[in-house]
């Protein structure tokens, strides 16, 4: 089962970190639109800081599962480099193991907030340009999720000795 999980979650992960790619690559342009119009024609973009922020939050949780996956997320080696392998197998779980906790309990933090913000139907901003919060709660949320399954992923790897 957990390799069935193991297989749809990889080319997931994959497309996920092409979305958030490609919104990085259109919220550059708009923040080169917003300095340019402010600028050159004291015209800022209504809303340009209310999108960032909100898509900058998304952009990184988009790319959670695939960074955990291919091994792109922080850690430490020197404490791995004078262990023996089967000492090192283990505390690899144990930190997939903590990332699996951490991701599960944020996810478990979200739903509430979450299905709140679906309710009111939560904005952030004021005027010209108010942007929806309850899409990018729902991403990290869902993103949360599939963190905890990549990392549930490589423990079990690590725990069998192929990480």
């Amino acid at each position: 089962m957990l390799q069935a999980v193991d297989r749809l979650l990889g080319p997931l992960a994959r497309s996920l970190h092409l979305l958030a790619a490609v919104w990085l690559f259109l919220l550059a342009f708009l923040i080169l639109a917003d300095v340019v119009g402010r600028g050159l024609f004291d015209a800022p973009i209504q809303g340009t800081p209310e999108l960032v922020a909100n898509s900058i939050v998304a952009i990184a949780f988009l790319q959670l599962a695939h960074s955990i996956r291919v091994g792109g997320m922080l850690r430490t080696d020197i404490l791995e480099a004078i262990l023996p392998a089967g000492a090192r197998r283990w505390l690899r779980a144990l930190g997939y193991l903590v990332g699996i906790a951490f991701f599960l309990a944020l996810a478990y933090a979200t739903w509430e907030p979450m299905l709140r913000a679906w309710e009111i139907r939560e904005y952030q901003g004021e005027g010209a340009l108010r942007v929806p919060t309850y899409p990018v709660r729902t991403i990290i949320l869902l993103t949360s999720v599939l963190a905890a399954l990549a990392y549930l992923g490589l423990a079990a790897k690590a725990l069998r000795g192929a990480d």
